[in-house]
């Protein structure tokens, strides 16, 4: 196949002439050209002209019409140069018309089972037995050892203020310019025992030390609130994804129970893969 440079070299030579006039009524069997008696139709040219980057597509019409019907015709030449391909060139011709087909199905799939209906649905399912969830609005103190972490604790029930002894000692340098601030959070987002922690805190008194990964924390939860539940919009693309996911998963399973499938390659070694010598 002709090189991609040698197709935009092509665009740049063309960009003074013409493409040809055709009769009113084309399909996309027209036939533009033919090589050797091969035919060359205007929904292939249509067909390559939707997979060029966006810069092309921009190109005046005559261009990009002279240029991708230059294209198809050098293609064809030069595909009717080779003869005997071998076993690499077919499996991947193989491959590519498999895969493109099925990505054709796997659109049309989608395309049919994500609609507003099933998105409703599948919000109301996630949501229907969910039970309100607390978030927390905290702040920390981060050192190394247990023993400075007492010691700073000691100075809060002396009057220290939690703020001030963050910017200074908080090995978390990011929250620590804070304050120590680590904004609100809900369940999941931080690691089990600071979460534990959290949880078990009461709202303006300082919990810890907290032993994680991270070093030994002190724990301010200053408020806690009910999170609002999403709105469908907000997750409409998560939705989306659940539903395309499932309905792809069903339709397979259905084809494959519909289908004769062999499977005489389950015996062979896995390493076998390997051996590029078998398509040279």
């Amino acid at each position: 196949m002709m090189k991609r440079a040698g197709f935009w070299a092509a665009f740049a030579l063309a960009a003074v002439l013409s493409g040809p006039a055709l009769a009113e009524g084309e399909t996309a069997e027209t036939v533009v050209a033919s090589v050797n008696g091969t035919k060359i139709t205007l929904g292939q040219m249509i067909a390559m002209k939707e997979s060029l980057p966006p810069e092309y597509q921009s190109l005046p019409d005559d261009v990009l019409f002279k240029g991708i019907y230059d294209q198809l015709i050098q293609q064809e030449v030069l595909a009717q140069s080779v003869t005997g391909l071998g076993p690499r060139a077919i499996a991947t011709l193989d491959n590519e018309k498999r895969g493109y087909i099925s990505g054709l199905a796997i659109d049309s799939i989608v395309k049919e089972a994500v609609t507003d209906e099933a998105l409703q649905k599948a919000y109301d399912d996630r949501f229907k037995d969910a039970k309100p969830q607390t978030e927390y609005n905290a702040a920390h103190i981060l050192v190394a050892t247990e023993k400075e972490a007492n010691a700073l604790k000691e100075q809060l029930a002396g009057g220290a203020d939690f703020a001030e002894l963050a910017k200074a000692k908080s090995t978390d340098t990011g929250s620590g310019a804070n304050g120590g601030d680590l904004g609100w959070f809900g369940l999941g987002m931080m690691v089990k025992p600071f979460e534990e922690a959290v949880v078990g805190a009461k709202v303006g008194e300082v919990t810890g030390p907290v032993q994680t990964d991270f070093g030994y924390h002190l724990v301010l939860v200053k408020e806690t609130r009910i999170a609002e539940k999403p709105t469908l919009d907000q997750l409409r693309d998560e939705l989306a994804a659940e539903v395309e996911n499932k309905a792809i998963t069903a339709r397979i399973d259905e084809l494959t129970k519909g289908a004769t499938v062999t499977r005489e390659g389950e015996g062979l070694d896995p390493a076998i893969l390997k051996n590029t010598g078998l398509i040279d």
